[in-house]
């Protein structure tokens, strides 16, 4: 099953599941949350998108229709296409693309988001990160939602709990954001924490 069949059935199902890795590391997702107007720790990674903003991953537009609200320039993307019907009913411009194909405004983004836990887009987060590097501008930044110090680390393909669909995903906590970073000809510019959650702002080298 598709990565955009997975992820529609979780927004129609808008309840939290858990996916595994074989390593028996889990990351759980909950659509629920991200359904809402806004999130605890929310409010400081939007302060930090001052420009023409790329929201990868954007879901229902939680960040996107902010962002629109407070008139940023903003396209959310989304795989899959429950997402982005809920994220236009918030008012945000949103197109259904992969952030792999060909996008709108590339190299021209001030800023790119990578919400939710998005650094784990298709399972290789330095290819991911090497994508979102030539869709910045000169002088952009990528925004990241990472794990907290201490957790594993894991890419690859993971399992839905209850379930036989499989998704290419990635869990990147913090700790390892200095060598991916490296890894992908970028620099980590800023960390930080709010509400349980942690964040990095990278930029190209």
């Amino acid at each position: 099953m598709s990565a955009a069949v997975v992820f529609d059935a979780l927004f129609r199902r808008a309840a939290p599941v858990t996916i595994r890795h074989r390593t028996g590391r889990e990351q759980r997702f909950d659509p629920v949350a991200w359904c809402r107007d806004d999130l605890p720790g929310d409010r400081t990674l939007l302060a930090r998108c001052t420009g023409p903003t790329l929201d990868v991953g954007c879901g229902p537009g939680r960040l996107a229709g902010e962002l629109a609200r407070r008139g940023c320039p903003v396209l959310g993307i989304d795989i899959s296409e429950t997402a982005v019907r809920l994220a236009r009913r918030r008012g945000a411009t949103a197109l259904r693309r992969d952030v792999f194909e060909p996008l709108p405004g590339s190299g021209r983004w001030q800023h790119v988001l990578l919400a939710d836990g998005n650094i784990g887009i298709g399972g290789d987060p330095a290819r991911l990160l090497r994508r979102c590097r030539r869709l910045l501008a000169a002088g952009g930044r990528v925004h990241a939602e990472v794990t907290a110090p201490g957790t594993a680390g894991w890419s690859g393909t993971a399992v839905l709990q209850g379930d036989r669909d499989v998704l290419a995903w990635a869990s990147v906590p913090v700790d390892d954001l200095a060598a991916l970073a490296a890894a992908t000809a970028m620099r980590v510019l800023d960390t930080w924490t709010e509400a349980g959650r942690w964040f990095a702002t990278l930029s190209p080298r």
